[in-house]
């Protein structure tokens, strides 16, 4: 029986940068056998972050968010899922509010403020974190140890791939008043030459993702 991974766009921008890492990691899983379902968040029904409800936090839904909205298909595909691809560009410093809010969930619900068995996740999986950004590489190490460490513990083992400098738009001198902060010529050059490398990672990543279920 083939694998099924979870793959979640938490960007607005279908075709660029973040939604096609997580298309090539898609296609990665798939190379391996897997089957993919993917969910653009942006293009759910209407959602929220944990409103701290603890429904949770109760015997009968344990590991479950009790919250019914958009997001509970892509929690209940989670979990019953053998791996996850996530990708979020960063805005200003942080990921994405629709990608704070999965996590949010997805972490809460396996919270047990118990610490003898503060994890109540029956079902670890493998995860691969995409972050995308204008910033350099390594300019937001950070903040994704911290969500790499907390995945870890609360969802599955987690990779992550960053893709920094990316290019924003595809014609920077339509813009009302000059981003003098960027060159875009690099910016172009970089997207010829450094993320197909990027693209071609995250494919590679998502053939892993799903042989780390297998073992």
């Amino acid at each position: 029986m083939s694998k099924k991974i979870i793959a979640v766009n938490a960007g607005p921008r279908k075709g660029w940068n973040t939604d096609t890492l997580i298309t090539e990691a898609s296609k990665g899983a798939e190379s391996s056998g897997a089957t993919v379902e993917k969910f653009d968040l942006f293009r759910l029904e209407k959602y929220t972050g944990c409103i701290s409800c603890f429904g949770c936090k109760k015997n009968q839904n344990k590991g479950h968010c009790v919250r019914r909205d958009g997001l509970t298909k892509v929690l209940d595909a989670i979990r019953e899922a053998d791996g996850l691809i996530i990708g979020s560009p960063n805005y200003l410093s942080e990921m994405t509010a629709s990608f704070r809010a999965l996590y949010e969930r997805l972490v809460f619900q396996n919270l047990t403020y118990n610490s003898e068995t503060p994890c109540c996740n029956q079902n670890p999986i493998p995860v691969l974190l995409i972050m995308t950004s204008n910033a350099p590489d390594t300019a937001y190490t950070g903040l994704l140890q911290n969500y790499q460490q907390i995945l870890n513990r609360f969802v599955g083992p987690t990779e992550t791939l960053v893709s920094g400098n990316t290019l924003q738009l595809k014609d920077y001198s339509k813009l009302d008043w000059p981003w003098s902060y960027f060159d875009p010529e690099a910016k172009k050059r970089r997207h010829e030459t450094v993320f197909p490398q990027e693209c071609k990672k995250a494919y590679e990543m998502g053939a892993a993702l799903v042989m780390k279920t297998m073992s």
